[in-house]
């Protein structure tokens, strides 16, 4: 699997994963510790949810192609896994993310809501694949992943967004953000009303405000996960 820096950002043609078995020794060997965590964390959080998730055991970059492999575990011992310092053999948490910005170039994150595994927190819609994101084929669906998490998190659908091609990899320890540029033809704060709209009527809200970010400096008001930062920068750097 190619190492990179943390906020090492590459530009990715395509990428090319699929589904295929491995055998995880530290999910298979710490299932007393994963159950004890995984208690902890979701205390108080009944939204919380163990459900399976698909993580990267191995990959590569090649002429622009990210090829990797994914194999399924459940979200506890992901979560133990890497609160524990990611002991063991490498393994990434390699996730979608739509790189929303409106008509008038501000980008415009989600806020993730008290109940969540980590709220307060302000990014692009997103999460980890799963299970839905695979085809009959078993190639993983990582495109359709953004739209589906932007479905999800704000109510936006297919026809009110446009998808661009390609894609920016944000490699953080233990995570690749694989950041694809969508774009929704409203100014910002129009955007911005019309999801807090269909986010107030979802029956599940993972979100409790979105945020509207027109400059790198933007970014420093709010807390931010590590692969946020170098991605804005790096858009606004080409400014």
């Amino acid at each position: 699997m190619n190492d990179f820096a943390d906020g090492h950002i590459v530009r990715l043609r395509q990428i090319a994963a699929r589904i295929e078995p491995y055998d995880w020794a530290f999910a298979r060997e710490n299932g007393d510790a994963i159950a004890s965590h995984w208690a902890k964390v979701s205390d108080g959080k009944p939204a919380m949810f163990n459900g399976r998730i698909l993580l990267q055991h191995r990959a590569a970059i090649e002429d622009g192609v990210f090829r990797a492999a994914y194999f399924e575990t459940d979200y506890a011992a992901f979560m133990t896994w890497r609160d524990h310092g990611l002991p063991g053999p490498r393994i990434r948490n390699g996730f979608a993310m739509g790189a929303l910005r409106a008509a008038d170039g501000a980008f415009l994150c989600g806020r993730m809501a008290k109940h969540t595994a980590n709220a307060g927190m302000v990014y692009f819609a997103a999460g980890t694949p799963d299970r839905s994101d695979v085809r009959e084929d078993g190639t993983v669906d990582l495109a359709g992943s953004v739209v589906r998490e932007l479905w999800e998190e704000t109510g936006l659908t297919q026809a009110e967004i446009v998808v661009g091609e390609g894609w920016d990899a944000v490699f953080t320890d233990g995570r690749i953000a694989f950041m694809r540029p969508v774009t929704i033809p409203l100014p910002a704060e129009e955007a911005r009303a019309l999801m807090l709209s269909r986010i107030a009527v979802m029956d599940e809200q993972e979100l409790d405000d979105i945020v509207i970010l027109r400059s790198a400096a933007d970014c420093d008001r709010h807390r931010m996960a590590p692969f946020m930062k170098p991605y804005l920068a790096h858009i606004y750097g080409q400014g």
